[in-house]
């Protein structure tokens, strides 16, 4: 049987948008594997708590980021993470003391999801990401993250240059910079995607 136009306009309008998917897909897990996020909750929304949660992320910065400086790739951030795991849980119980709480804390690489997320320089597209987590009490607070490996999140940083130390290619630097064509598009299906993806559990 033979398609009618508007039934073929259709299909290769389902089969582009599939194709199209894909590509995004690919864009975003290949910026995931260059990278890990860093990610601190804090116990409650109250202004101390929101207050020790910024100090906390400074402390652990401070000490992380200057170890993750020869680390070529994120699997060498891996292992020095995984090894600093004990040494950032303390680091964040110190501050919870001086603050004058009684607060536990949970320290852990793991994968999370995040939302797209624009930052003075660039934007991460949602998706899957290695994350450096640090939970605060019961982490039911707003919470902070960024990116510690490569440390994009130091303004010094974030320009293009240290993007291509990173290893990511011009056209990966262009889409998480707002320079490539049609860069809002891009990221909205890739929220849809990763929406879908999370609803069904993958």
């Amino acid at each position: 049987m033979q398609l009618k136009i508007w039934e073929l306009a259709l299909f290769t309008a389902l089969v582009l948008s599939v194709l199209w998917g894909a590509l995004l897909e690919q864009q975003q897990q290949e910026l995931s594997e260059q990278m890990i996020r860093f990610h601190v909750v804090a116990h409650s929304d109250g202004a101390a708590d929101q207050d020790m949660k910024l100090d906390i992320r400074d402390r652990v910065r401070a000490k992380v980021e200057p170890l993750l400086a020869a680390a070529a790739n994120r699997a060498e951030a891996e292992a020095e993470i995984e090894a600093l795991l004990p040494t950032i849980r303390r680091i964040a119980e110190d501050a919870v003391a001086d603050w004058g709480g009684a607060y536990t804390i949970a320290v852990s690489l793991t994968w999370e999801r995040y939302p797209t997320r624009a930052y003075e320089s660039f934007t991460l597209p949602a998706g899957r990401y290695r994350s450096l987590r640090v939970e605060i009490g019961e982490a039911q607070g707003q919470n902070w993250w960024c990116v510690v490996f490569p440390p994009l999140c130091i303004e010094a940083a974030s320009g293009s240059y240290a993007m291509e130390a990173m290893g990511l290619t011009e056209g990966e630097i262009a889409l998480i910079t707002g320079d490539s064509h049609g860069h809002t598009v891009r990221f909205r299906a890739l929220e849809l995607i990763d929406g879908m993806r999370a609803r069904f559990g993958q």
